[in-house]
């Protein structure tokens, strides 16, 4: 079978170390997963670098990131307007978040409006790929940049309104299947020229469908509506051997055993205060999952002090490395909120204890 783009370009040590821990073995050290969405971090790595992506580069080989899966733009130079500056790199309010500030869906029967573009197999092939490549050989050769493609559900939610959404689930049920079935294939396009291509070894697929409490859907309707959509947009990347890792925040553990019966291989980012608690699922999943974050980034990263931070480091490599299976990072990304201080010493703690054999 043919190798893996990411595999061309990248460092070997740097594949190796992510391969094994991809396949629950130990390498020389426990890969690290996460997005910045900082830009304290950017000017202190990346300073006078106006290129995003250069800087973001400079940024991740700096910290010791060995896997990504993008990188925090600002808004464009026309929004300035609308938003505050966030120094040299232009501007932001809240890293990637975007506001939307009207929806054109006030009512129910608006939604038949609703339509998602499905993009030709040519178009997927002949531009977003070419573009994946250009991303994964920018990162290279210290940093996997992971391609992906959501799933849907999120993203027809948020077009909608999480309220309006909600009712249509029960109301108009035929409409809800149109829109999602609509996302499932233009998602379906993404995944299989990830196939095709063989761009990398790791597929990203997303849908935040969980609060803190549990999932935003019962897990019922997830089985029945959800997750047979989810395994048809990863089937091609099965196929192709590559391993899936998917992300949603909040709470899972109701519906862990069904994510891996779809063929998910992964789970990020393991936001421990939805009790996502990294030694339940090294003990419940650890060899069948890839666990991938772990690390608190709304409390303890942001308001913690740099000893916190360390000794959580030293807990989660403790309970969830040993044997593989772990990448470590951010419970979702290092928000604009956190310290640099705290930001450099959770990477520096990374750096000190994630040598193979965890010995803590």
């Amino acid at each position: 079978m043919d190798r893996f783009y990411a595999q061309e370009v990248l460092d070997s040590v740097v594949y190796e170390r992510i391969i094994k821990s991809a396949n629950h073995q130990e390498g020389d050290r426990v890969p690290v997963w996460d997005l910045i969405d900082n830009w304290a971090v950017y000017e202190y790595f990346a300073p006078g670098e106006k290129d995003h992506l250069k800087a973001s580069v400079k940024v991740y080989e700096g910290l010791g990131i060995d896997l990504c899966r993008g990188i925090a733009l600002p808004p464009r130079e026309e929004d300035e307007g609308n938003v505050s500056k966030a120094g040299e790199f232009g501007y932001a309010v809240e890293g990637q978040t975007v506001w939307l500030a009207e929806r054109p869906y006030k009512k129910l029967e608006d939604i038949k409006g609703y339509r998602c573009y499905i993009p030709s197999r040519e178009e997927v092939m002949d531009g977003w790929v070419p573009e994946m490549r250009r991303w994964i050989e920018a990162f290279a050769p210290k940093v996997m940049f992971v391609p992906g493609c959501g799933v849907g559900l999120d993203a027809a939610r948020h077009a909608i309104g999480f309220e309006l959404f909600t009712y249509a689930i029960y109301d108009m049920p035929d409409e809800i299947d149109r829109i999602l079935t609509e996302h499932m294939e233009a998602s379906r396009r993404y995944s299989e020229a990830m196939a095709e291509s063989r761009l990398s070894p790791l597929a990203f697929v997303w849908d935040d469908i969980a609060f803190k409490s549990g999932t935003m859907y019962s897990p019922r309707w997830l089985r029945e509506n959800w997750l047979p959509r989810l395994q048809y947009i990863i089937e091609p990347l099965k196929k192709a051997g590559i391993k899936v890792i998917f992300h949603s925040d909040g709470n899972l553990l109701e519906i862990v055993d069904d994510l891996i019966s779809v063929g998910v291989d992964g789970l990020n980012p393991l936001e421990q205060l939805a009790g996502m608690d990294l030694e339940l699922l090294k003990r419940r999943w650890g060899d069948k999952l890839i666990l991938v974050g772990g690390i608190d980034c709304s409390q303890l990263l942001p308001l913690g002090t740099p000893e916190e931070i360390r000794e959580k480091v030293k807990w989660a490599l403790k309970v969830a490395a040993p044997g593989g299976g772990f990448f470590i990072g951010s419970s979702s990304e290092i928000v604009p909120s956190t310290p640099l201080e705290n930001v450099l010493a959770f990477y520096e703690a990374i750096r000190e204890f994630s040598k193979y054999p965890i010995n803590l």
